[in-house]
């Protein structure tokens, strides 16, 4: 899961964000949230190199994105979706 804080809180920069995730085949889920920061981001990838070049060539070329934090799920002890 990925955590993301917008620069800028403007209508116009959460469609730019929206519309640059929304072509990343590694976002699995996008939510906007309340709290600290605006986006929860669902992201799978192969590996932690197939992550960090998602890091890098995704979520580093947007320019709304002013925070990214990285939470790796370790183990679930319960997954609906399974």
């Amino acid at each position: 899961y990925v955590t993301v804080g917008l620069g800028n809180h403007s209508k116009e920069a959460q469609k730019n964000f929206e519309a640059a995730i929304a072509e990343s085949k590694e976002v699995i889920e996008c939510h906007n949230v309340t709290g600290s920061y605006e986006y929860l981001l669902r992201v799978e990838t192969h590996n932690l190199h197939a992550y960090k070049v998602f890091h890098m060539d995704v979520l580093g070329t947007v320019l709304e994105v002013a925070t990214i934090s990285t939470h790796v799920v370790m183990e679930s002890s319960k997954d609906a979706r399974n």
